[in-house]
This record gives structure tokens, sequence and C-alpha cells, in this order.
């Protein structure tokens, strides 16, 4: 139908009834609505309306984006018969200019004045609509729209208002028009968007968290404060978000600073509140809640929410008395945050959320109800965490089509056992360095890139997983250097011991009533038992294994040796199956002949470990080796653990088949070689030493030759 100029209504009772009006000769007249820009506009004639012109309302112009004299495109608007009467509108009430006074509307008062004013016309998400009130001029702004099909209630993006559509309005705290009487309904006031997919805030494998957080921290937020009066309750001020590094808690506390409605959330880093002079951090801290206190004297419950965020919290709300630097600042930050959490002036209108890799560290204070109240553990996502938060990571890849058909995000994330979520990122970024690696010409930096050729292959995630590995995975290295000859058939006593640890890291897989089982394998220094500790560590295929020796403490203090202890248990209990390998007992507790016999509180330590409960849903498999039974019993550490199993040093015949098994002598000279053994070495053989003779042997006999008689003896006289 060709364009108009836009001119103002014609007149002042015409500017609050949202018809568009032109003049009584425009053959637009024939029609009821007419659509302009993407919204449905009931249609009038208007004797004061020029020919070729259309009126609009200031509300209007402002969502066509046009101001008067500019050409308007108007065609005819014919509503199919399935546009959807509106069961529910969501909409904020706003002043029509952005002065406005603070005023309390009355809910019914709105929503009777808006279904006599409106009833019939066609609403479009995102359409802002002029009403007046004896108070003043206002606008609805539309946020979403619902209609009933079969029982449930779904969005749609545009319906017809009828005398039965209900409203809920948005209005947030901090907007200087509240409405009042909303009852029996929740509102959405506190967020941003009605709907919340955590994917796509780029947050994946953490859905039971969030359901938590949510439940805890924000249900009773959601409904007005009417409600929760009622009810005698007072919304959680605080929540503490703690687990391992990389877990993204620091990505789930600012999401939820940008889901919310209400002021910027503060970001505060913990050591920044920290200050060297008298009473400053104390300052620091009442700075960061001035605002909210203001806001909340001036407009109480109605106060839109204050979201303040402490990264590293530990870093400043450590236990008090715990620091000793003389000044006392520590105790005193504490003090001043309890007071403005939960003190005689607490506030109802800001929530804390707090973060930190080590919970043990707080002050049991800060951890009581009124305070941090809601502590969440984000844990190391499971199979089903990693393969969301694959699929984020490898969204842009796939939508621009530089993923390869033959990348299987379901086996990655089967192969990624205790990745984090940092972690899985970090894969992700190491394979596509592979991808584009590989299409650069080396020879010529500038030559120009063949972007269609950039494709990230399994091939390139496979040689990203050998290099990214997970701080909560296996030590492999260090398991593999206990098993350097591998592992060496040598009888059924052996065969024995493999397949009682196999059956038992298996009963600690599958048993609901064994989350925690220890064993002890003690015998001769050399027997072989740090490698079968290895073996059965390996093969359970449990994701999570540290070996704790006196290697990882050496040089130590008293305390270090203790938290290192500690920390390798603690971070096994954030795995669901965890393997802790407790190599040379007797050398952890530094226990000797003379002297001080032992360390008391390393002994403490361990028996702690090993008896220690893990959390619910987690898995613990603790191996222990000793060469000195008789040390563990005198310090009552070996009933500590569940099994004890003897590893003896070899017998004759398991020499035998230990040495056909290296094929390092002719056939003919072993039973020889035997004898020699037997006879020069007094002590028993155990499997170490015996690998350590026939290495030395081989270093004397000719590249590729057997070892000689004479050779073997030589090496025995001088090593045994």
């Amino acid at each position: 139908m060709g364009s108009r100029l836009v001119d103002n209504c014609p007149d002042k009772a015409s500017a609050t009834t949202n018809y568009l009006y032109i003049s009584e000769n425009d053959e637009l007249g024939a029609y009821k609505y007419v659509e302009a820009a993407g919204f449905v506009f009931c249609l009038r004639t208007h004797a004061l309306v020029p020919d070729g012109k259309v009126a609009l309302n200031s509300v209007q112009r402002k969502i066509l984006r046009v101001s008067t004299s500019d050409p308007l495109d108007l065609r005819p608007y014919r509503p199919p018969k399935d546009l959807p009467p509106l069961g529910l509108v969501y909409a904020k009430v706003a002043g029509i200019t952005d002065k406005v006074r603070p005023s309390e509307l009355q809910a019914e008062e709105v929503i009777q004045r808006l279904l006599n004013l409106l009833k019939n016309q066609v609403f479009t998400r995102n359409q802002q609509f002029a009403f007046q009130l004896d108070t003043g001029n206002y606008k609805l702004v539309v946020e979403q729209l619902l209609i009933d099909a079969d029982g449930k209630s779904v969005e749609t993006n545009r319906g017809f208002l009828v005398d039965n559509t209900a409203f809920i309005f948005t209005n947030e705290g901090g907007s200087p028009i509240t409405i009042a009487g909303q009852k029996g309904y929740a509102t959405s006031q506190i967020f941003k968007s009605k709907t919340i997919n955590f994917e796509s805030l780029g947050i994946g494998g953490l859905d039971k968290q969030f359901e938590a957080i949510f439940r805890r921290a924000f249900a009773s937020r959601v409904f007005p404060a009417s409600i929760t009066q009622r009810l005698g309750i007072k919304h959680v001020k605080g929540m503490l978000l703690y687990g391992p590094p990389g877990t993204g808690k620091t990505l789930i506390a600012r999401q939820i600073g940008k889901m919310l409605n209400g002021k910027e959330p503060k970001v505060v880093n913990g050591p920044e509140v920290l200050n060297k002079f008298v009473g400053q951090s104390e300052e620091n801290i009442r700075n960061l809640f001035a605002e909210a206190e203001a806001e909340y004297k001036a407009k109480g419950d109605a106060s839109a929410l204050h979201v303040i965020i402490f990264d590293e919290i530990d870093a400043i709300c450590k236990q008090r008395g715990s620091v000793r630097d003389g000044s006392g600042v520590h105790d005193t930050v504490v003090n001043q945050l309890l007071t403005k959490m939960d003190g005689v002036d607490a506030l109802n209108n800001i929530l804390i959320i707090g973060m930190t890799n080590r919970r043990d560290m707080l002050d049991e204070a800060l951890l009581r109800p009124g305070r941090l109240e809601v502590q969440i553990e984000i844990g190391l996502p499971d199979e089903k965490g990693r393969l969301q938060i694959l699929k984020i990571h490898t969204n842009k890849m796939s939508e621009n089509s530089f993923l390869a058909q033959s990348v299987d995000l379901d086996r990655l994330a089967e192969a990624t056992k205790n990745f984090s979520g940092a972690e899985i990122e970090g894969l992700v970024k190491d394979a596509a360095a592979y991808a584009l690696n590989r299409n650069i010409d080396f020879d010529d930096l500038h030559a120009p890139l063949d972007e269609e050729n950039i494709k990230v292959t399994m091939e390139d995630f496979e040689k990203a997983l050998e290099e990214v590995k997970p701080a909560f995975g296996a030590s492999t290295d260090t398991l593999e250097s206990y098993r350097m000859h591998g592992i060496i058939p040598c009888g059924e006593t052996f065969d024995h011991l493999r397949q009682a640890l196999t059956k038992m890291a298996r009963q600690v897989r599958n048993s609901s009533k064994t989350p925690v089982l220890s064993v002890i394998l003690e015998g001769p220094k050399g027997s072989g038992k740090s490698a079968l500790a290895a073996t059965a560590a390996i093969e359970s295929d449990f994701p999570y294994v540290k070996v704790i020796d006196i290697k990882s403490i050496a040089g130590f203090s008293e305390q270090a040796k203790i938290n290192q202890i500690m920390k390798v248990f603690e971070d096994a209990y954030r795995s669901p199956l965890s393997v802790v390998i407790l190599d040379r007992v007797e050398d952890l507790i530094e226990y000797a002949p003379i002297g001080p016999r032992f360390n008391n509180n390393i002994v403490q330590v361990v028996k702690m470990g090993v008896n220690a409960m893990p959390p619910p849903g987690h898995k613990l498999f603790v191996i222990g080796t000793t060469s000195k039974s008789e040390a563990l019993e005198s310090v009552g550490l070996t009933e500590e653990f569940n099994v004890s199993l003897h590893v003896p040093a070899l017998r004759v015949d398991e020499i035998v088949k230990v040495l056909r098994h290296l094929d390092c002598f002719s056939v003919m000279d072993i039973p020889q070689a035997v004898d020699l053994l037997t006879t020069i070495s007094s002590k028993v053989v155990p499997m170490k030493k015996l690998l350590q003779w026939v290495e030395a042997a081989q270093e004397d006999a000719p590249k590729g030759e057997k070892i000689s008689m004479a050779q073997w003896e030589q090496v025995l006289r001088d090593q045994s």
C-alpha cells in the first residue's frame, strides 16, 4: 500500500489509544490492522489527519525508529485463523519519558486498564503500548508472550489480547515504578531472561550444582517480598563455591552476575582487599557495601540486588588467629565482613558469592547460616558433563566447518577422565593448534593461508591428549618407573598376588558398601612390591592415581610433609575413583631402629588417610608397601590396613622361569646359572636384585650373545 509521512497524534485523547490514525480518504481505511516494521497496530481514520500522512504517538515512533515527516511503509494485516489468544504476558511498566517520578502502582488497577484499553489488539514481542492512569502516563514494554498449548505454556512471538489474559510485571528493584499486589504470581524480576540455558552461557557439566544454587539462593527472591514475609523466611545472603582449580567456579559466579537484573556485580580478588595501613582493609570492605546500604535505606525491599563476588576468598578470610603477622588485619577483615552480612545493620539486598580452592582454610564463623550458608562443591565433571563442555568449546569450529567429521566427541568425553573444564578447553586449543600448524608453510611464513583446508581432526585430539594431562589424573610416568622391566611371569605366587589386587580394585569400583579399601604389601626389599602396586593401579583404570614416596616429600619440613600427604588424599576424594600408593611406608614415617624411632604426627596422618571415608559417590583404593613389617606393627600401622599380603623373594623354580623369560642364558646353562646364584648368594633372591645382576652380566657379554657362566659368576661375586 506504499508509505506515508509520519505525523503527531491529532489530539491528546488519541495519544494513549495505541491506534495508528490515517485520513478519512486513505484507502487503508478499509482495514482493521496494519503492519509496520514487524509490529501490528489497530487502525482508525481521523478527520484531523491530512491525506498521505499517518499519526503516531511518541511510544510508537520510538519502537518504529521514525520521526515526524519520515516516510513509514504500511501494509494491511489480516490476522491468520491460527493466531492464538494470549494466556500470559510478561511485561515491564515504565514512564513514557526517562524522567519519571517514583510511584507504586497496584497490579489489579494496571491490568484492568490494559484489558479495557488494548482488548483485541495484536501483541508482538518487544512491542510497547502507551496507557494512562490517574497518577500519570506510562508505557507497557512487552518482554515475553505465552499461550496455552495442550495444557502447557508455550512461548510465542505474537498473539492477541483477550479478557482472561494474565499479566506478570517484571519491574526490577532499581526501577522508580513498583508494582504492588501481584498475589499468587512468581515474578522473574531478578533475572534478565525468562529461561536459563546454562550451555548457552558457556557452562557445561554443572546441571546439578546449578539446580542447588537456584533452589537455595534464588528461589525465595523470585517471589514478591510479601510472600517471603508471610513465610517468615529470609533471603540467602551468601554462597560459597569451592572445589579444584579449573572447574568453573569463577565462570559460574560471573555468569550468575550477568543473568541477574539490578546492579553490575562487583568482582573482588581476595588479596586486593588487604592493605598494610591500619584500618584501610576494613574500610575497603565497608566501601564494597556502601552503595547497597544507601539504596536499602532509600528503597527498602524495593532495592535492586547487589552482588559482590570474592575470588580467592581464602586470602582474606582465613581462620582467625591462624595468621601471625603482628597486625591482626586478617582477623579484623573477617569481623568486618561478618558484621556486614549478619550483624545489627545487615542488609537484605546483597548476595555474596565467595570462591576458593581451600574451603578448609576459611574461618568457621563465615560458613554458618546467615553468612556463606549455601556451600556448593564444583567438582570434576562426569562423562556427560565433559561431553557438554566439549560441545561448548567446539561449537564455533563445528558451525564454521572447521571440525572434521572424524571427531568423536563421545569418545573424547570418555578419554578425558578427571579433566576439569579448563583442562578440556586447553585440550581443544591444543588440537586446534595442531590443525593450524599443519597449514603453515615454514619455508614461507608470508604465504597466503587456505582457510578451506583447516580441519581439526580426531588425530589432532589424540595428539593433544598425549600433551594435556589432568592435574587430578594418573601419575603414569611415576608408575611406569616402578616397573621398568615390565611384568615378568614368575609363578603361581606372583599371579595370585596380582589377581588378588585386581579383585580388590574391582570390589572398590563395584561395591556400594566398600567405598574405601586398603592393602599393605610386605616382603623383602626388592621383591617387587612397588611394581605390583603400580601394575594394580594401572590395570584398575581408575582416573586418579597418585604415589606418595620418599622422593615426593624429601627435604620438606615436618608440616610440609604432612600437608603434602593430606593434599594427595584430599585430591583423591575429589575424583570418583582413586588409587593412592604409599610406597615404603617405613620411610614415610621416618622409622629408624635407634633414637627417635618414628614421626608420630606423620603416622597419624597416614592412619587418617587409610581410614578416612571419602565423600558420597567417591571411592578410594589405598596400596601400601613395606619391607619392614615389624616396624609398622610396632607403631600400630599394619592393623590400619584392611588386608595384608606377603610378597616373598623368588624360589628356585621361580628364578628358572624368570631367566627363561629373559632369554639371556642358553637353555642348557640355566640350571648351572641357578646353582651359582644359590651357592654364591646365601641371601634371599628378590626380583629386583636378580634383574640387576642379569643386566650387569649382559653389559659384559658381547652384543647379541648369551651370558657365559664365567661372566655370570664374576657379577655374582662382585655384587651379591
